[in-house]
């Protein structure tokens, strides 16, 4: 009789997902922890993304809400990171930074790790003073994780790198033996914001910020890059308030046409331009002639495969 009670207790848990952890084995692979926005009404996390080496995640881009979940789910690891890369400081694109930090409080690096961000202005903090925010022993959010500003306390050092978002040109990031990274400034209204591009394994991978596209810095320097990816957060009919932040979807097609990335992605989504899905991707395919894929969260882009190839995990 307890066997049969056990075995119906067993029956009645819940059945949880199983996620395969298979992008990014062999080459360079781009992997979406977020594919969404700033509201939770789309099952989707915020801002994300992965870049992967020869099975090793090396580059987290942003951290919005629920990338700390879905970085779990892809079964990367904090102490393979070369760099943490924020294009920006918003919520949903850096809310989960310190979720994501403290689980590497388990983990065996000890290495310190580089975090690269726009300098400030008076509207947002440089990325400097963001980490200061939240770890500083003294005034800080989270300050019982201060060991992450001077590796004390079993934590690893955070190494912030700061960006003047207010160049023309490129600025180099960081380099290492196998990852070349540089940033131009991107414009999203007032807020200080980067558009980065990643340079490993023989591949580029351009990954903008949220940005109106109003100069062409980015689109210059994302020229002939494997993979772009773009936000595609407000409709082709977005008032004046919304496109000082975004850009249009055919605006978003002219750049790429300049660009002209291997494959586009757009991501960012949020129900405001997913209402109107087909009638944007039809304004970007009115100017570029490439491959367009709409973002969701795990999906694994594998850089060495031919396109057709490509691999769509969803979670939803």
């Amino acid at each position: 009789m307890q066997l049969v009670r056990a075995l119906l207790l067993i029956a009645l848990l819940p059945a949880w997902p199983v996620f395969a952890t298979t992008c990014g084995q062999d080459g360079v692979a781009l992997q979406i922890l977020g594919s969404g926005g700033p509201i939770a009404d789309d099952d989707r996390a915020a801002s994300g993304y992965l870049i992967w080496h020869d099975g090793r995640a090396r580059v987290l881009v942003d951290a919005g809400g629920g990338v700390f979940v879905r970085f779990g789910q892809t079964g990367a690891h904090i102490e393979d990171l070369d760099l943490l890369a924020l294009t920006h400081l918003h919520t949903d694109h850096a809310a989960d930074l310190p979720a994501l930090l403290m689980g590497g409080y388990f983990s065996p690096r000890r290495a310190t790790l580089p975090v690269s961000g726009p300098m400030g202005n008076q509207l947002m903090p440089s990325i400097r003073d963001f980490l200061n925010a939240m770890f500083s022993s003294e005034q800080g959010a989270f300050r019982y994780l201060s060991g992450f500003l001077d590796g004390t306390d079993g934590l690893f050092a955070l190494t912030p790198i700061e960006v003047n978002p207010k160049g023309a040109q490129p600025v180099e990031v960081f380099e290492n033996k196998r990852l070349r990274v540089r940033a131009v400034g991107v414009e999203h209204g007032p807020v200080p914001t980067l558009g980065y591009l990643f340079e490993l394994g023989g591949k580029l991978v351009a990954i903008s910020g949220d940005q109106n596209l109003e100069t062409a810095a980015f689109s210059k320097l994302a020229a002939a890059a494997d993979i772009l990816v773009m936000p595609m957060a407000i409709p082709e009919d977005a008032d004046a308030v919304a496109r000082n932040l975004h850009a249009k979807p055919s605006t978003i097609g002219q750049a790429a046409a300049r660009a002209r990335p291997g494959q586009l992605v757009v991501s960012h989504l949020m129900q405001r331009s997913l209402r109107s899905l087909d009638t944007n991707l039809a304004e970007i395919r009115r100017y570029y002639s490439g491959n367009v894929t709409v973002a969701e969260d795990l999906a694994c882009f594998r850089l060495n495969q031919p396109r057709q190839s490509q691999e769509t995990a969803h979670v939803h």
